[in-house]
């Protein structure tokens, strides 16, 4: 006998042996009878009497229901007032497009927002002080509102939620050539749409 049809036998002896083993619990409560027969005692006679209908344990009117819409009003509803006191502007660092860690929170807190509704939209609009080209500014803050996008779809946030885009250099929060002003210029604000 070959190697293969050895292997087949076994193959077909432990599938017989499987199947005999099957287990007669039903599955589909839907078929389960709702009474069953209770064996009861005579007073006197020690047999019994037959067949006693057992209650149904829950009625269907007791059974609690779960309105699904009001606790998805009440998710969204705690979302937004945590998000009420949420900063919507991230700042960045010099010709960086990294985030912050003191940033955390702020990501958290809108990607919750974001996350309980789920026809919410927001526009990550990207920054970049006067420093550096017109063009070199533009691509710095695409890829700071990228950063941003990201960083809320890895806390959950679907992409189709975010929408990053920049405006570079042409936006200053100020509109002053000062250190402050640039600091305050290099940013991500997060506006809902």
């Amino acid at each position: 006998m070959s190697l293969r049809t050895s292997l087949s036998l076994s193959a077909l002896a432990l599938a017989a042996v499987l199947a005999g083993c099957s287990s007669p619990v039903v599955l589909d409560e839907a078929k389960t009878p709702t009474t069953a027969p209770v064996v009861t005692a005579q007073p006197g006679t020690g047999g019994s009497t037959g067949n006693t209908a057992r209650p149904n344990p829950t009625p269907q009117s007791q059974v609690p229901t779960v309105d699904l819409a009001k606790q998805q009003a009440e998710r969204e509803a705690a979302a937004r007032a945590a998000a009420a006191n949420l900063p919507r502007v991230l700042y960045f660092e010099y010709d960086s497009f990294l985030l912050r860690a003191d940033d955390k929170p702020v990501l958290e807190g809108h990607a919750k927002l974001l996350a309980a509704q789920p026809s919410l939209r927001m526009s990550l609009e990207g920054h970049a002080d006067e420093r550096g080209g017109r063009e070199y500014n533009l691509a710095l803050g695409q890829k700071r509102a990228e950063a941003v996008a990201r960083a809320l779809e890895l806390l959950g946030v679907k992409p189709n939620q975010v929408e990053p885009v920049s405006f570079g250099e042409e936006r200053p929060a100020e509109a002053a050539s000062t250190e402050a002003a640039w600091a305050k210029n290099r940013r991500v604000e997060l506006k809902g749409r």
